[in-house]
C-alpha cells in the first residue's frame, strides 16, 4: 500500500526538479504591426534530447504545440493539429532554435514557449515565454520613479523603497534592484537582508524593496527596469525622500499611502499608513512560510523516494 504513494511522490520530485531549470528566451515581449515578420529565439545549451518543441498559449486557452525541430539535423515537423500551422516555420542555428512568423496578424497574439528534454525524455524543461503583441502602437519606454516610504521610531529597523514603472507600451517589464556604497562600489543585496514584492497592474508595475538590516552608512539604491524598448533606471539615496510622480495612476496613490512628501519630518505616519506596511509585511511573511513548506515537502519527497528505492 505504501509503494504507490511513494511512486507518486517520486514523480512529484521529478516535476519539482524540472521546474527548477529553464531554457533561455531572452525577450520578455515582442511587438509587431500586422504583416511584419517576427522571430522567437530559444537557447538549446541545456537540451540533451533530440527535439525542441514550440508551444502557443493564448488567454483562456490551453497550451497548443505548433511544431518541433530536430536539434541535430535541423529538420522541422509541423504535423500537429494547429489552426495556423502554415503560418509558422523554424530555423536551427548553432546554439538556438528560432520560431518564425512571416506575416503576423491579430490571431497570433499569444505567449510562445520553447521546450526540450534535459537529461531524459521524461525531464522536460520550458523557457520563460515571450508574449507577442500585434498592434499599430509604437513601442514606448516606461517612465520610472523611485521613492521611499515614511518611517516611524518603531519601524526604523525595516525600511521600504518603491519603484514604479508606468506609461509603457507594451505593459510588461522586469524590475531588479541594485545598491551602491558611498564610494561607488556595488553592495550586494543579500536574500536575508532584503525582500522584493512586485505588484502588476494593467497600466503600471510596482516593486517594493523591504530592507531589514540596519546600516549607519548611506547607500544609493538603483531600480533597473527591463523593457522591450530598452532598460530604464532610476535611483535614490537612502534617507532622502522623494515625492510620488504626478503621472502615477490614481489607484497607486490610494493603495500606497506610506509615501512621504518633502520634508518627511513634517508628516508623521498615520494609523492607515502603519496598517498598510503591516499588510505588506504579512504578505512577505506568508511567502516565506510557503517557501519553507515547499522545502519541507521536497525533503519529504526525497526521503520517500529513497525508501521506495530501497
Amino acid at each position: 500500500m505504501l509503494f504507490l504513494p511513494a511512486a507518486a511522490l517520486c514523480c512529484l520530485c521529478l516535476a519539482l526538479v524540472t521546474m527548477a531549470a529553464e531554457l533561455m528566451q531572452k525577450d520578455l515581449t515582442l511587438t509587431a504591426t500586422p504583416g511584419k515578420k517576427v522571430s522567437f529565439s530559444c537557447g538549446t545549451a541545456q537540451c540533451s534530447g533530440s527535439y525542441v518543441h514550440w508551444y502557443q498559449k493564448k488567454d483562456d486557452d490551453k497550451f497548443r504545440v505548433i511544431l518541433h525541430i530536430n536539434v541535430r539535423t535541423g529538420e522541422v515537423d509541423s504535423d500537429y493539429n494547429h489552426a495556423q500551422k502554415k503560418d509558422f516555420s523554424a530555423v536551427k542555428n548553432e546554439n538556438s532554435c528560432e520560431l518564425e512568423i512571416n506575416a503576423v496578424s491579430l490571431v497570433h497574439s499569444a505567449i510562445y514557449y520553447c521546450c526540450c528534454a534535459q537529461s531524459s525524455h521524461r525531464d522536460m524543461i520550458f523557457g520563460s515565454g515571450v508574449k507577442l503583441y500585434v498592434t499599430e502602437k509604437p513601442v514606448l519606454k516606461p517612465s520610472v520613479t523611485v521613492y521611499q516610504a515614511a518611517s516611524s521610531d518603531h519601524l526604523e529597523e525595516k525600511r521600504s523603497l518603491l519603484c514604479v514603472a508606468s506609461q509603457m507600451i507594451p505593459p510588461v517589464v522586469q524590475i531588479t534592484w541594485k545598491s551602491q556604497k558611498q564610494d561607488g562600489s556595488p553592495l550586494a543585496l543579500t536574500p536575508g537582508g532584503t525582500e522584493q514584492l512586485d505588484v502588476i497592474e494593467s497600466d503600471y508595475t510596482a516593486s517594493i524593496l523591504l530592507i531589514h538590516q540596519r546600516d549607519e552608512n548611506s547607500h544609493t539604491y538603483n531600480c533597473s527596469v527591463t523593457h522591450e524598448g530598452g532598460t530604464v533606471e532610476d535611483q535614490i539615496e537612502e534617507g532622502v525622500s522623494q515625492s510620488p510622480p504626478k503621472e502615477l495612476p490614481p489607484d497607486t496613490l490610494s493603495t500606497n499611502q506610506t509615501l512621504t512628501e518633502r520634508p518627511s519630518s513634517e508628516h508623521p505616519v498615520s494609523q492607515k499608513q502603519v496598517k498598510l506596511l503591516c499588510l505588506v509585511y504579512t504578505v512577505l511573511i506568508t511567502k516565506s512560510l510557503v517557501y519553507c513548506c515547499g522545502v519541507s515537502l521536497l525533503r519529504l519527497v526525497r526521503r520517500s523516494c529513497k525508501h521506495a528505492a530501497d
